[in-house]
């Protein structure tokens, strides 16, 4: 009787849990309907609870009730179903990210979640895992510590110090303020304000070296919108050439086969007029380079930038021309 009267007990608490996630505030009258009990055994239940590290916060009074809030340790977590093969799935895709150790991480956190999961859940957690590949290549690892520090300044408004690597390797020690990370998916990106320069600055973080949080607290200022603002650096201040070409296409379809972190597409219509164009501006250090990934998105496109660029198209449709004339080897042999 008493096994019975335990594993009923579990149940009913991993239930009360359940219920303080599903919405901020329950009175004990609502738990003890819902859970067919006493007041007083939900009283007992709460503090089950809290022996395991959940913190629930009671208020007293009229309006008052009990509250799941955030606590100094991390309990045990309940999942449903869906949260649970959603959790695996990612856990495993994270194996191969770009932070360094998290793969790692994430292979202990999904060794823990399999362990535990039922077997209905776990083969279709195998089954999504054995049906998907990626095309992404692999990225740049990026020092977990690294990304801690500078997620706590930006939410803190404190100044960051480091050591950085220009694209000539040049080591050069930077002060800023950060505001944002970006994440093109290979690449992670810092927003902040550069204070030598007094002026918004884009930072790789596998350039970073030695980073430091200081205790200087800055005030936050209105500031451009950080992915935004990273996308314009990485696709246009790099290089050696901006292109701006006009597409009669929407930016919706453009935008399908141009990464953000290849280019930018923008609304807007043609010089005449004419709906359904678009404009994508990117950067690239090799004319051709920029005449044939254009070229292959298979829209009609229309140079605006650089003057060059369209000689560049013009060698490039000759080049072209002339390969499509050329007869086959074994036409040549028999004339």
């Amino acid at each position: 009787m008493g096994r019975v009267t335990v594993e009923g007990t579990t149940e009913r608490v991993l239930r009360l849990l359940a219920l303080l996630q599903e919405r901020p505030s329950w009175t004990a009258p609502e738990l003890a309907a819902r859970l067919g009990v006493t007041d007083r055994s939900v009283r007992r239940d709460v503090e089950r609870l809290r022996a395991l590290g959940y913190p629930v916060h009671a208020a007293p009074g009229v309006g008052g009730g009990y509250q799941l809030g955030a606590g100094t340790r991390l309990p045990p977590l309940l999942l449903d179903d869906d949260e649970a093969t959603a959790t695996a799935v990612s856990l495993r895709l994270a194996t191969g990210g770009t932070v360094a150790g998290a793969g790692e991480a994430a292979l202990r956190a999904l060794a823990k979640l399999d362990q535990v999961m039922p077997p209905r859940l776990r083969a279709e957690v195998r089954a999504v895992h054995g049906a998907t590949d990626t095309l992404v290549g692999p990225g740049v690892e990026i020092d977990s510590e690294v990304l801690v520090t500078l997620a706590r300044a930006c939410r803190d408004a404190v100044r960051v110090r480091f050591q950085y690597a220009s694209r000539g390797s040049h080591q050069r020690e930077r002060t800023v303020e950060p505001v944002r990370m970006v994440t093109t998916g290979r690449r992670w990106y810092l927003m902040a304000r550069d204070i030598d320069r007094d002026d918004w600055r884009t930072f790789r973080l596998d350039r970073m070296h030695d980073v430091v949080a200081t205790t200087w607290r800055f005030q936050p200022t209105e500031h451009p919108d950080p992915a935004a603002y990273v996308q314009r650096s990485v696709a246009e201040a790099p290089y050696r050439y901006l292109a701006r070409i006009r597409l009669h296409a929407s930016p919706d379809q453009v935008r399908q086969l141009v990464p953000p972190q290849v280019g930018r597409v923008e609304d807007g219509d043609d010089e005449d007029g004419r709906d359904g164009w678009c404009l994508l501006i990117f950067g690239a250090d090799d004319l051709d380079w920029i005449v044939m990934h254009v070229a292959l998105l298979g829209f009609e496109a229309e140079v605006l930038e650089p003057p060059e660029l369209r000689e560049a198209a013009a060698v490039v449709a000759r080049r072209l021309a002339a390969m499509a004339e050329t007869p086959p080897p074994d036409h040549r042999a028999a004339q």
